[in-house]
């Protein structure tokens, strides 16, 4: 598809404010957090270097720093190189948003914070792309330049296909992908069919985490009467009448029993997980995350 001039200026005009935004939020808030939540242990012992704020404590090395008079630390071989994957969610129900973003928006700004995260790490960063089929795959690699382009695609990506395979989009990634990753699966989660098997080989492979991104009119309806709802990912479009409180009660079932499933899909498969709602503070449920998986590590 080609894009004239004025539209490339307005891309990069939005590149540049994502990048400004993110990047410094990856920076000043996530950087240790980041380090010692998703750097693998038990790696073979490469080096030490003298000890740098952020560093995780448990990785001193005493020795050294008794003979030195400082602290020095051990660098293992993972840890000068991880490699991130991003697995984004591009189908139709991205689109949606009832209050002042859409989901959409909020997926691609937590996408670029943690990219520039791993970036800010010397870490490779590689993205998926999918709905129900692989609809772009950027390779892992390092360098600001790389970094940009991802952000670009994040911002101006059109799939092909509307609907939703989690499942085809993992098993993707356990083939394509393989050394070990850090491998963050960004999505509202809104999949017919199951995905649980697909995660737990994936995370057995691969250390899998899920950030699910939804809005809060998708757990219940207005009571404001007839109304017409379209499925963004199939098309199909039906009346309801909202005012019925049989009706708002059976979608909200149906959203819980979703949530419910999902949940449980995470827990049995081992992955950790956070849901982000598109009025919430995304950097306080990261920090969250993190934060979670540092207290599991120690």
């Amino acid at each position: 598809m080609r894009i004239d001039s004025m539209e490339t200026s307005e891309l990069l005009k939005k590149v540049r404010k994502i990048e400004i935004k993110t990047r410094g939020l990856s920076r000043n808030i996530f950087a240790g957090q980041y380090h010692s939540a998703f750097k693998g242990r038990g790696m073979a012992f490469s080096e030490v270097r003298e000890y740098q704020f952020g560093d995780d404590i448990r990785d001193i090395d005493w020795n050294v720093t008794a003979r030195y008079n400082r602290p020095y630390v051990k660098i293992f071989e993972e840890e000068r190189e991880l490699t991130v994957m991003l697995m984004i969610d591009v189908s139709g129900s991205k689109d949606f948003g009832s209050a002042r973003v859409m989901k959409k928006e909020i997926m691609t700004e937590v996408a670029a914070t943690l990219a520039f995260s791993a970036i800010q790490n010397n870490d490779k960063i590689g993205v998926i792309f999918f709905s129900d089929r692989i609809e772009k795959f950027i390779p892992p690699q390092k360098g600001k330049k790389h970094i940009l382009y991802i952000i670009r695609e994040l911002l101006d990506f059109e799939p092909q296909n509307k609907q939703t395979d989690i499942s085809q989009a993992l098993k993707y990634l356990t083939n394509a992908i393989k050394k070990r990753c850090t491998t963050f699966l960004i999505s509202d989660f809104i999949d017919h069919k199951s995905y649980k098997d697909a995660l737990t080989i994936a995370n057995r492979k691969h250390d899998v985490v899920a950030i699910q991104v939804y809005d809060h009119r998708e757990t219940e309806l207005p009571a404001i009467g007839l109304m017409k709802i379209k499925d963004a990912e199939s098309g199909a479009e039906r009346w309801i009448d909202s005012s019925s409180a049989h009706v708002r009660k059976a979608y909200h079932d149906w959203w819980t029993k979703r949530q419910s499933e999902m949940a449980d899909a995470f827990k049995k498969s081992r992955v950790d997980s956070v849901s982000i709602q598109t009025e919430d503070d995304y950097v306080r449920a990261l920090i969250s995350l993190f934060d979670q998986r540092n207290y599991v590590n120690k």
